[in-house]
């Protein structure tokens, strides 16, 4: 897995305010999936970061429930 950048993470956080606003269960479903990708990413370039993976495994499971209800 590629390290994450700062651009990805902005973005992201972009993205999650925008669809606030409006958004459509499938859209929210694969900007979770981004989510979760990211902090994935993210668990895996943090040494010993047991927090980091936690947060990772809990927004996967998530973002497959959502994938699973459309």
């Amino acid at each position: 897995m590629s390290r994450p950048s700062i651009a990805e993470v902005s973005a992201l956080i972009a993205d999650l305010a925008a669809l606030r606003q409006n958004r459509t269960s499938a859209e929210y479903a694969a900007l979770m999936d981004r989510k979760a990708d990211l902090l994935e990413r993210i668990a895996d370039h943090t040494p010993g970061g047991t927090g980091a993976a936690e947060v990772a495994r809990l927004a996967r499971e998530r973002a497959d429930s959502l994938k699973s209800t459309d």
